[in-house]
C-alpha cells in the first residue's frame, strides 16, 4: 500500500500514474482527538492493504493521500481543495463533526465524492447533495438513545458542561427536547466562564443527578472529572460523556479508576460480523491495543469505497451516483445508504449504537449498558 502523508511529516511518494488515489482526512495532531485520528487511519490503512493484496481495483492499487486536519475546519476545507486538485477519486475520513461539515461543504462544491467515516452532526451539508455519504449514525439518533438510558435510570435533572460549538449546541438541544418530553430538565454550564471548581459548585446548587461532559479531551474534560470525583458531596452524581471521550486508552491512562463508570456512546453491534471478528484481531495487532469503534469505521469506509470503485469505476460523478446502490457486508453489518429525515446526505440508516462505560472492577474492559 502506498500512503502519502502531509509534506510536514513525510516526503510525498512519486505518483506512478496507475494508482487510484484516495484523499484521507483525520485529526492527527492537537487540538484534535489524536487517538481517534490514529485509530481511524489504522482501520483505513488495514483495509487498503487488503484491497491491494487482493489485486487492487481491477489491477490498480489504492494509494492514500493523508491530510491532518488537527480539528480545524478551515484547514480541512483547504485540504479538500488541494486533494481535489491533485486528482483523488474520492475523499474519506474525519472524526470531528464540525470539521467534517466543512469538508463536506467543500467536497459538495467541488464535485468530489466524500464518504464520511465517523462524524455524526445531522446537518453535514447546507442542503441536499449526492456527493456525500456517511457511515456513522446521525447525532440526533445516538443522543436520543443516550437520553433514554439516563431517563430509564431515573435521572431527571441533568447538567451539561459545554464549550461553544455547533456540535455541542446541537447535542444539548437534542437532550433538552428529549428530557422535556419526559418532564426532565437540562441546565447548561458554560465552560468558557466556569473553572472545574465552579462547575462542581454549580452542580451542588442545582441539585443535578448527572453531569454530561460536552467538552474537549483531555482539556477540559479530564480536570472536571477529577474535580467532581474528589468531592465527597457529589459521590452520588453520575458523570457521562456521550461524545465518547472514555473510549480511548489515553482517558484511562490519565484518570485511572476515576475515569470508570462514565457512560458514553460507541457505534458497535452486540456481535461483530465474521469479517469484523477477523479485522478486530488484525487491528489489535496493528494498534497494540483494543481497537475503538472508530477503527472499524475506518475499515468499513474502504470496504464500501472499494466495492463502489470495482462496480462503477473511478470517475467522480459515477462514484457519487452509486451511493443508493451500495449493499456491502462490513465489520458491523450490512451497509446500505438511504435518505433519512433531517439529513441531506446519503446515510447508513441503521448503524449500531451502544451506551457503554469502563468497568470499575477492570478499567480496561467495557460494559455494555444499552443497545440502541
Amino acid at each position: 500500500m502506498k500512503s502519502e502523508t502531509t509534506p510536514s511529516s513525510a516526503v510525498a511518494e512519486p505518483h506512478d500514474g496507475s494508482a487510484v488515489r484516495i484523499g484521507v482526512l483525520a485529526p492527527l495532531t492537537r487540538p484534535g482527538w489524536t487517538e481517534a485520528g490514529h485509530h481511524l487511519l489504522a482501520g483505513i490503512e488495514l483495509a487498503v492493504r487488503e484491497v491491494n493484496d487482493a489485486g487492487g481495483i481491477v489491477g490498480r492499487p489504492l494509494e492514500l493521500v493523508v491530510r491532518d486536519t488537527a480539528a480545524d475546519p478551515e484547514k480541512a476545507a483547504a485540504a479538500v481543495t488541494e486533494l481535489a486538485d491533485r486528482g483523488v477519486a474520492a475523499l474519506v475520513g474525519e472524526y470531528h463533526s464540525v470539521v467534517a461539515r466543512a469538508a463536506a461543504g467543500r467536497a459538495d462544491a467541488l464535485g468530489l465524492p466524500y464518504l464520511c467515516s465517523s462524524a455524526v452532526l445531522d446537518a453535514l451539508t447546507e442542503g441536499p447533495t449526492d456527493w456525500v455519504a456517511r457511515l456513522s449514525p446521525p447525532q440526533s439518533r445516538g443522543w436520543r438513545v443516550y437520553a433514554d438510558h439516563l431517563l430509564d435510570a431515573g435521572h431527571r435533572r441533568i447538567a451539561v458542561a459545554t464549550q461553544p460549538s455547533v456540535y455541542w449546541a446541537t447535542g444539548t438541544r437534542v437532550l433538552r427536547d428529549h428530557f422535556a418530553a419526559r418532564g426532565g430538565t437540562v441546565t447548561e454550564l458554560d465552560l468558557s466562564e466556569l473553572t472545574p471548581a465552579a462547575v462542581r459548585d454549580a452542580l451542588l446548587d442545582r441539585r443535578a443527578t448527572a453531569l454530561l461532559l460536552l467538552a474537549g479531551h483531555p482539556e477540559p474534560a479530564v480536570p472536571i472529572v477529577r474535580s467532581v470525583r474528589r468531592d465527597e458531596r457529589l459521590a452520588g452524581l453520575l458523570i457521562g460523556a456521550p461524545a465518547g471521550q472514555p473510549e480511548f486508552a489515553e482517558w484511562a491512562a490519565l484518570l485511572g479508576d476515576e475515569g470508570t463508570a462514565i457512560p458514553f456512546l460507541r457505534y458497535l453491534p452486540e456481535r461483530l460480523t465474521p469479517l469484523g471478528a477477523r479485522v478486530e484481531t488484525l487491528l489489535r495487532e496493528r494498534l497494540a491495543a483494543a481497537p475503538s469503534f472508530v477503527a472499524f469505521e475506518g475499515y468499513d469506509t474502504i470496504v464500501v469505497l472499494a466495492e463502489v470503485l470495482r462496480a462503477h469505476g473511478t470517475e467522480r460523478a459515477r462514484i457519487a451516483a452509486s451511493w443508493p446502490s451500495v449493499a456491502v457486508e462490513g465489520t458491523r453489518g450490512l451497509i446500505r445508504f438511504s435518505r433519512t429525515p433531517g439529513t441531506d446526505v446519503w446515510q447508513w440508516a441503521w448503524a449500531s449504537i451502544q451506551v457503554v462505560d469502563r468497568d470499575p472492577a477492570r478499567p480496561d474492559r467495557f460494559r455494555v449498558l444499552r443497545n440502541g
